[in-house]
């Protein structure tokens, strides 16, 4: 191995023991009755500990010896490259669901928040103000609609049959009320028009994404 490398790793290896144990360097090298430059210049690579003071460094720390020897980016609590980049890469997923999960939240509050305003006007007007709570029942398909969307923009698939079974039922059911409400009459046969609707969702669903085998499972 290089002697520059072996350095390296060795300073490496010093530093991060030593600040895993919450040691300064003053301390560490008081208690090697060395002085901190001595330490500081084992930490930067620049000088290497006698075999002796390794074994003293390895028995303050806890450590083998070889534990001081190997490479830095194999220790515990010091990941490699490549756990490294893992990671970051992880890290970076929950991040960008956290703020997916934030748009989405941001969507549904905008469309409840104009059900809202839509409610405040009407109840502005008395010929319209028996009706301005239907507002609110349109805003349900009208959030499933949002969150369809963008659910799809970021290909997210896994709610599309629940959210499109709650466009077709909300709008029927939103309907079916209005009708009830505005001009007293029952017109329940609106809900036939969503069976044929489902069994279409339904089927949709099944060809484009089949269900896993069982071999296929977990």
């Amino acid at each position: 191995m290089d002697s520059e490398k072996l350095k390296y790793q060795i300073g490496v290896n010093i530093a991060a023991y030593r600040k895993q144990a919450g040691l300064t360097q003053a301390t560490l090298a008081e208690k090697l009755n060395y002085s901190d430059k001595a330490v500081s210049k084992w930490e930067r690579g620049e000088s290497i500990p006698d075999v002796v003071t390794l074994v003293q460094l390895a028995e303050q720390f806890g450590i083998t010896v070889n534990d001081l020897l190997s490479d830095p980016n194999a220790l515990p609590g010091n990941p490699g490259k490549l756990e490294q980049a893992m990671t970051q890469v992880s890290e970076k997923a929950l991040k960008r669901k956290a703020n997916k999960n934030v748009i989405l939240a941001l969507s549904t509050t905008l469309v409840w928040f104009v059900a809202l305003v839509i409610f405040v006007i009407l109840s502005s007007f008395s010929i319209l103000e028996p009706y301005s709570w239907l507002s609110f029942l349109y805003a349900v398909p009208a959030t499933a609609i949002v969150l369809l969307s963008l659910r799809s923009a970021w290909h997210d698939f896994r709610w599309n049959k629940i959210l499109i079974s709650a466009i077709v039922w909300g709008f029927l059911v939103a309907t079916h009320v209005s009708i009830l409400v505005i001009w007293d009459y029952n017109f329940w046969k609106l809900y036939l028009l969503g069976i044929p609707g489902q069994i279409a969702i339904f089927l949709w669903f099944r060809l484009f994404y089949p269900p896993k085998k069982k071999g296929e499972q977990g």
